[in-house]
């Protein structure tokens, strides 16, 4: 189930989820974690354990505790047409499955629920159930609930964000979306089992296991989604209180905002779950390190890493490591998002809608002492909008954006950011004073610091950069904010947590809700389109593409990307048959076991 998730963005050097991209906080705070010696040496992940070394045969039944790392409380949207957060996610992974499994390029194949085919000159996919998958009420999985979410995302009533341009590319979406169809043309049902979706165009996307690509992810139950009004789904018990899902096990217990219980579903077409019981709790970031030394969990999700140093030892666990699909940034709001049109509204008339300045203040911070000092080597500084872990679509040979305080006032200045004689900061081009509002995500003890240290380096090159509220904000409350174009935000740290779909379409593009700076260009669009076209399942043609947009994108500076990310997640020594690959460990929630009744 991988799609844009927002982030949380704390400690030294902005983090999130990234969920929808953006994701969880994991980064607790530790205000001397600068400190390289003795335990603060840093850490290559391709050197850390990527499954679970504990090789016993697993017992029958037991208890799994999760903690999942937080500083606030989990929205529970749980369904991934309306979720907006890595938090959401993280505590629906026993529960839920994607309709398709992928191989080791992310390309979509027959190890899932679904199959997918592609008629390149039809523009048409065929969406076909190829296991007898029930859902945990114990209906069967069938072509209905395919069609389901597509009914859903393109409601007008529908309040999410997942009704992007590559929903907008199925035929006949439109007008079912604006209420001149009562049906989508471009969707018809063969039979119980099958799906044929026709689109006004196709790229390669559209083969990637991606919930961002031509053809969503996950199935829906129709049979109860079906007598919900579209309006109503977001705060229905169809997700809130009692999901029906098809993955292993089934949400048996939601304390909203605390935790969540799984109990095995017994419907389940594939391998019989472990456990009796999993529980995921939502765990504060400062006392989520005492609950390992105390035993008290089997797995943490979401783990800080800039307090790396004071658990990698604790007795009892070991650290598994894999590199993140994601990336930290910096955004410029310069417009708004026109929900009535359904596209980016953008004002080149904005606060942030100078180049210059937007650049100055890339060139005044220094994220890659960030990642070195605050992340111990897990974090790293940012070149592109594209992580390196989607692999040739990342331009290594980018410079991006590095620590040059002299660069960084001559561009202001030469755009006219001057101070008066006598005065601490600069003034726009017209002379008036210019007072920048930063929104800063709450979280950890870091958080703060954090903050701190963008205000100072965007201050020490003239610029009034004070925080948006006058604090740090709640994860919730911030994305709400920008997610409404608050006025009161001029910049914003956030981060994402991305697809296997190297498009960035959904992110950056004009009819993508998710483009938070609310940037548009036709050469931005041309970009897009083109890494979206017909000529782009040549892959050369197409990595050419993502090059010059990321060149473009660097240049034109409407999101500084700060930093690359690693993730860690202690494991309990009695846990056994996990494995955290983003490939091998499609089916982990169904492996896992325990081998003993008690951590040691």
């Amino acid at each position: 189930m991988k799609y844009k998730k927002l982030m949380s963005t704390v400690a030294l050097g902005a983090v999130v989820t990234f969920g929808l991209a953006a994701c969880g906080s994991k980064d607790s705070g530790n205000k001397n974690s600068g400190d390289k010696k003795g335990n603060g040496e840093a850490q290559d992940i391709a050197k850390f354990p990527i499954e679970t070394k504990n090789k016993e045969k697993a017992q029958n039944g037991g208890t799994l505790d999760v903690a999942v790392a937080m500083d606030t409380s989990f929205q529970g949207l749980f369904d991934p047409a309306f979720n907006k957060d890595a938090y959401d996610v993280s505590f629906m992974e026993p529960a839920f499955e994607p309709l398709f499994g992928y191989d080791d390029k992310f390309q979509i194949d027959d190890s899932g629920v679904a199959s997918l085919k592609l008629d390149k000159k039809a523009k048409k996919v065929t969406i076909k159930l190829i296991k007898d998958a029930k859902w945990s009420d114990g209906k069967p999985v069938v072509a209905d609930d395919i069609i389901q979410p597509y009914l859903v995302i393109g409601d007008k009533d529908y309040p999410g964000t997942r009704y992007g341009e590559q929903m907008q590319k199925i035929v006949g979406m439109k007008d079912y979306h604006e209420g001149k169809a009562d049906s989508i043309s471009g969707i018809e049902k063969v039979d119980d089992k099958t799906v044929d979706i026709t689109y006004e165009s196709v790229d390669p996307g559209i083969l990637t296991a991606d919930g961002d690509g031509g053809a969503w992810q996950n199935a829906m139950p129709a049979h109860i989604f079906k007598d919900i009004a579209v309006k109503d789904i977001e705060s229905s018990d169809a997700i809130r209180k009692h999901p029906v899902t098809f993955g292993p096990y089934k949400m048996s217990k939601i304390t909203r905002g605390e935790s969540v219980e799984f109990t095995p579903n017994e419907h389940y077409y594939g391998e019989k779950p472990k456990l009796d019981k999993v529980v995921f709790r939502q765990t504060p970031s400062n006392s989520v390190i005492e609950g390992l030394k105390s035993k008290k969990y089997d797995m943490v999700v979401s783990m800080p890493t800039d307090t790396y140093p004071t658990y990698k030892d604790v007795e009892g666990y070991e650290m598994l490591g894999r590199p993140e699909f994601s990336y930290s940034y910096i955004g410029f709001k310069m417009g708004k998002f026109d929900k009535e049109k359904g596209e980016v509204d953008y004002n080149p008339d904005a606060k942030m809608a100078n180049k210059s300045l937007r650049q100055a203040m890339a060139y005044a911070v220094d994220n890659q002492a960030v990642g070195e000092k605050f992340y111990y080597g897990l974090r790293t500084g940012a070149n592109s909008l594209i992580p390196p872990a989607l692999g040739e679509f990342n331009d290594s040979k980018l410079k991006g954006y590095t620590l040059d305080v002299d660069k960084a006032n001559k561009l202001l200045d030469d755009a006219g950011y001057k101070k008066k004689d006598g005065e601490e900061f600069r003034r726009d081009p017209k002379g008036e004073k210019l007072e920048i509002k930063f929104a800063s995500m709450a979280g950890g003890e870091t958080a703060q610091p954090l903050a701190e240290y963008y205000i100072d380096q965007w201050k020490a090159v003239g610029l009034d950069v004070k925080l948006a509220t006058g604090r740090l904000i709640d994860f919730n409350q911030f994305y709400d904010k920008i997610q409404n174009d608050d006025p009161d935000i001029d910049v914003f740290q956030g981060a994402w947590q991305v697809s296997f779909n190297p498009s960035q379409t959904s992110l950056y593009g004009p009819k993508a809700a998710f483009n938070f700076s609310r940037f548009a260009s036709k050469e931005n669009t041309r970009l897009l389109n083109e890494m979206d076209s017909d000529k782009s399942f040549d892959s050369e043609y197409r990595t050419k593409i993502f090059k010059e947009w990321q060149q473009y994108a660097h240049d034109e500076a409407f999101a500084i990307p700060t930093l690359f990310r690693d993730e860690v997640r202690p494991v309990s020594n009695r846990v056994t048959d996990f494995n955290w690959d983003v490939v091998k460990g499609q089916h982990a929630w169904s492996e896992i076991g325990v081998t003993s009744d008690s951590r040691k």
